[in-house]
């Protein structure tokens, strides 16, 4: 078979992995691949020269891809916003008792799942102050 088709070929699954995916996987063997199939071509007995050219290609697209990789997964990260809420003052809405597994509290309008820091039983109706979150439950101490 005809190198120069091989590359091409090579391109193409990068290309259509890359499409299929929601992160930049195979997009720098992509560019490896384009330019190895120009390689190819005018060299097709050069094989060795031909994966020199595609491993180059890909390892310095990586590198010079990097910084605005990163940037643009931080861009799409979302905030969920859950660690807004620690050191707020929530009411308990469901006595917390860790031994028996109960409890909720309610902190900015939501009802959470409620556990004691310390492991004490806190009645229903007190304020409590969330320590921090595991999970879905909140982590509280009365106050």
């Amino acid at each position: 078979m005809i190198p120069w088709i091989i590359w091409a070929a090579l391109l193409i699954v990068f290309v259509v992995i890359e499409a299929a995916t929601a992160q930049l996987v195979t997009i720098w063997f992509a560019v490896g691949a384009l330019v190895t199939v120009f390689v190819a071509y005018f060299c097709p007995t050069l094989w060795w020269l031909q994966l020199l050219v595609f491993a180059v290609v890909s390892a310095v697209a990586l590198v010079a891809t990097r910084p605005l990789v990163k940037k643009f997964a931080k861009k799409n990260q979302k905030s969920l916003n859950f660690d807004k809420c620690i050191g707020d003052i929530a009411v308990v809405t469901e006595t917390i008792d860790n031994v028996n597994g109960v409890g909720s509290a309610k902190v900015n309008g939501v009802v959470w799942s409620a556990r004691s820091e310390d492991g004490t039983v806190i009645e229903n109706g007190k304020n409590v102050q969330v320590v921090k979150i595991e999970g879905v439950k909140l982590i509280v101490k009365e106050i």
